[in-house]
């Protein structure tokens, strides 16, 4: 199946690519789609449907000059909660510590030295990444999926080389690494996106194998 990934994050695309190894999966770049869309939905989920449902409209319009054939659409929408912190940053995870309230987004690196300066008196550092999952099909059929991975936010950054995001940061108590020091293999095992994208994967295998 062709999948379109509602997104032209490298990072996420790679990650899946390694998920669904039987799926051709791109991004709206990659198609010769223009595609950017203002995240304003109040949770996860509602910001993963507005993204899918904004990429089938570009879709849409491709299909009408003749462009791209029929694709499966796959949204996600993900993020840190950090307990001491109320939840936050949340759905605003990308704009956190954005001087001009998100239109700037810091480097990961600026928002994760934030991160731990705002928990430096903080008694638990508890917390957990959110990854909500959408795939839309033809006929207006829609997948959710939704998972969370459980951690706590470290005292200083891995010098671990891999993941992006506040993975440096990110120690998952269990396996005695922060996400920056698993291999993609481990987090792709592990991870929220991970669950969430192995429960779509499955739907979708499913999804195939009916009758139109």
């Amino acid at each position: 199946m062709r999948i379109l990934l509602a997104t032209n994050n490298a990072h996420k695309r790679d990650e899946l690519r390694s998920i669904f190894p039987d799926h051709d999966i791109l991004t709206p770049a990659e198609m010769g789609i223009a595609f950017d869309v203002e995240e304003t939905g109040e949770t996860f989920l509602a910001n993963a449907i507005l993204k899918a449902e904004a990429l089938r409209v570009h879709l849409a319009e491709a299909r009408a000059e003749g462009k791209h054939a029929e694709v499966a659409i796959i949204a996600d929408d993900s993020g840190l909660c950090v307990d001491a912190l109320g939840g936050a940053p949340g759905i605003y995870s990308a704009r956190f510590g954005s001087p001009d309230g998100g239109k700037t987004e810091l480097a990961a690196s600026a928002r994760n030295q934030l991160l731990i300066a705002a928990l430096e008196a903080a008694k638990t550092r508890t917390a957990h990444f959110v990854c909500s999952m959408v795939a839309l099909l033809e006929n207006d059929r829609i997948i959710v999926a939704q998972e969370s991975w459980m951690g706590e936010i470290s005292e200083a950054p891995s010098a671990g080389t891999g993941g992006f995001g506040y993975d440096p940061v990110f120690f998952v108590p269990g396996l005695g690494k922060t996400a920056a020091d698993l291999s993609p293999e481990e987090k792709n095992r592990f991870s929220h996106r991970g669950r969430a994208s192995r429960v779509l994967a499955a739907a979708l295998d499913e999804a195939a194998s009916l009758p139109r």
